[in-house]
């Protein structure tokens, strides 16, 4: 029997691990079983953390994007499928990367037919960074890192506005009409995953449909590669011992006064996401952009010890974003708390260099 795979691929922030979270679990209450494969340039990843707490088989391929390390791909879901005897899988591309029709979808439905069925590629954006670039703007990215955002939704089958709720119906309408006459052709669908809006529906979509692929963007590789690099990636994990520590409050502390660094830089955020683990408890905080982006959900309670998980995509140099997590970490521990760093890594992403890239849209599976 075949299985399927969904491909979500979106801008840093769009909400596409939160997402995978609530696919997973309706996905199982439909009586289906699920697999879930994340990715990024650098291991201990906050979203692959997090979608294990749901009792999902995850697997992660790191330290390159899914279409420059193809073979890493395969190796997942041949892994994943396996544990979970999955009949879905859903896999989240690194958030900077574009190019998936030509590089992931072709050559998926070139040569894995026989195993599997690929969905209509979805493409997740954030309304408020997407009415920004419809505008003509970057939404406070780097010109090129917008060029990517747009190549994104360029090659999608799907484009998902994310966030529903943030805007009025109206206002949803306004957009989604927008958006058609910018990338004619594509479809476009809104979701909440706060209010569960839209969730359905694209399910029905993406579980049903089997056209993937249907275009091919003409994306310019040194653009591309600019967009990428100009931002700073770090991946960091400490321990943390103390005195007894309300952690959600520790958290939001940490991220406001990232933010606040952030925002008096005038610097674009694409994401930072952190998770903390203490026993059984545990809480995801997130911000993706300006301050008042910040969240935090569940409870990590309160305890002497506790194990961070941080990711941030920054617009800066990496070194210099390092320092900055550092500072603000030992200041939001107040002197209470010893922080032990467990991994470090703050990199640029280099050029990207895929192991496929089709010229051609492959005929539909069902040809």
């Amino acid at each position: 029997m075949k299985t399927r795979l969904i491909l979500v691929g979106g801008f840093l922030g769009a909400g596409k691990t939160t997402l995978l979270w609530e696919a997973a679990q309706r996905l199982a209450s439909r009586g289906l079983r699920v697999g879930l494969i994340t990715n990024d340039q650098a291991p201990d990843l906050v979203d692959t953390a997090f979608l294990a707490r749901g009792g999902v088989k995850v697997a992660e391929v790191n330290g390159s994007c899914f279409c420059c390390n193809f073979q890493g791909l395969l190796d997942a879901m041949s892994k994943v499928r396996a544990a979970a005897e999955a009949d879905v899988l859903i896999a989240e591309p690194v958030g900077s990367c574009t190019d998936l029709s030509a590089t992931i979808v072709q050559p998926l439905k070139d040569h894995f037919r026989r195993e599997l069925v690929v969905s209509p590629l979805s493409v997740m954006v954030d309304p408020l960074r997407l009415a920004d670039i419809l505008d003509g703007g970057t939404s406070g990215l780097h010109p090129s890192a917008a060029y990517i955002l747009r190549k994104q939704m360029e090659e999608a089958d799907l484009v998902v506005i994310s966030k529903s709720d943030l805007l009025t119906p109206s206002e949803l309408e306004s957009l989604k009409t927008r958006l058609a006459q910018a990338f004619p052709g594509v479809e476009t669908t809104t979701i909440s995953a706060k209010t569960g809006d839209g969730l359905d529906a694209w399910l029905d979509a993406v579980t049903t449909q089997s056209e993937p692929g249907r275009r091919i963007a003409d994306v310019d590789y040194d653009i591309y590669a600019e967009g990428e690099a100009v931002l700073g990636w770090l991946n960091a994990t400490f321990m943390l011992r103390g005195e007894q520590t309300e952690w959600n409050l520790f958290a939001e502390r940490l991220l406001m006064g990232l933010g606040q660094r952030f925002d008096d830089m005038g610097v674009s955020v694409g994401h930072v996401k952190l998770m903390i683990e203490s026993g059984d408890s545990f809480l995801i905080g997130n911000l993706t952009g300006k301050g008042d982006t910040l969240s935090i959900r569940g409870l990590a309670g309160t305890s002497a010890t506790a194990r961070l998980t941080l990711n941030a995509r920054v617009q800066m140099e990496p070194e210099t974003l390092g320092g900055i997590v550092r500072e603000v970490v030992a200041t939001a521990s107040q002197g209470c708390i010893t922080v032990t760093p467990l991994a470090w890594r703050c990199l640029s992403p280099g050029r990207p260099n895929p192991t496929h890239r089709y010229d051609h849209v492959i005929a539909s599976q069902e040809s």
